[in-house]
């Protein structure tokens, strides 16, 4: 069976990446399992497109299936920008604070 990342890796490949790596950050989170993710996304289809339109482009791409994910860290590069060594960040730490921990803080 497959993984949500597998299925996140499936969807965004109508972008037809370069290079595309789906990290399930979930254990990083106090939310379960498969529920936040980290996809770098090198793409052409994002030549020319500012980062709320590759932002865009990706969301299509997985369609219902962002229904079924809590949180995803976009990064998005043209291949040119790939090749002058994008910098990729870390994701940030959980601050928790979910009405769905035990503690109930918000």
């Amino acid at each position: 069976m497959a993984t949500r990342a597998d299925q996140i890796r499936d969807a965004l490949s109508v972008l037809e990446p370069l290079h595309l790596e789906v990290l399930d950050e979930s254990h990083m989170h106090s939310r379960g399992t498969e529920t936040h993710y980290k996809a770098v996304i090198v793409s052409a289809a994002f030549e020319g497109k500012r980062a709320l339109q590759r932002h865009q482009a990706a969301y299509a791409a997985l369609g219902g299936l962002m229904q079924q994910v809590h949180a995803l860290g976009l990064h998005t590069y043209t291949p040119a920008e790939w090749d002058t060594g994008a910098d990729v960040p870390d994701s940030p730490r959980c601050r928790g604070g979910s009405k769905h921990d035990a503690n109930g803080v918000r």
